[in-house]
């Protein structure tokens, strides 16, 4: 499917096929082409559980506010932000741009505290909105891909994020953006027109507010 459509002709999905479920090779072939995404300094603040065993999902519905397609849905997604994955990341990053030809090793040092300086420390504010903002682009392209590749989603953010992270084992400096259902549509459903979306007017402005 071409990239265009796949966005036009997405569309969260609330009823799945209970009857069909996605092969984990499936959906790690997805996950690889969602980390396509972009992140700042190439650092891939995301990380994911699949769940898909029908008791863990029984279990994520009940964080999820018992929403049925937490568990009618082939597998779950929890997605997460790692505020930390600057420190984890950052010598893999400038080690692969001066192998591939990005930048000299002379200015590793240099390059090395960039992000420290812009996005602060593992605890603040800044940081956590770099993990979540990277982490979102992640989650809209493994959307986009799942379309593409013949699946139905529907991001989530109804959920309780404590009772997510006590349950699947999620340490506490990791933050969840939100759950995403993925899986088949349920036979026979018919879906309403897409719903209103605003007019450009109303939120485009060119070169000022």
């Amino acid at each position: 499917m071409e990239v265009i459509n796949a966005i036009k002709d997405r569309r969260s999905i609330n009823f799945f096929d209970q009857d069909k479920t996605i092969p984990d090779e499936k959906i790690k072939e997805l996950i690889a082409l969602a980390s396509l995404a972009p992140s700042g300094m190439n650092l891939q603040p995301w990380e994911v559980v699949v769940v898909n065993d029908p008791a863990k999902k029984e279990i994520l519905k009940r964080c999820a506010f018992n929403q049925p397609k937490v568990s009618e849905a082939s597998a779950t997604l929890i997605i997460i932000a790692n505020p930390g994955a600057i420190e984890q990341n950052i010598d893999r990053v400038l080690k692969s741009w001066v192998e591939l030809g990005y930048m000299k090793e002379s200015d590793v040092e240099n390059t090395k505290s960039m992000p420290f300086a812009q996005h602060k420390d593992k605890d603040s504010i800044e940081r956590k909105l770099f993990a979540v903002k990277n982490t979102s682009l992640f989650a809209m392209n493994l959307m986009i891909a799942a379309k593409g590749m013949g699946f139905e989603s529907h991001p989530m953010d109804g959920f309780s994020e404590e009772k997510v992270k006590a349950n699947f084992n999620i340490p506490e400096d990791r933050i969840v953006p939100m759950l995403i259902a993925l899986g088949y549509a349920k036979p026979g459903l018919k879906l309403l027109p897409r719903a209103w979306r605003r007019n450009l007017e109303e939120y485009v402005k060119f070169n000022t507010f």
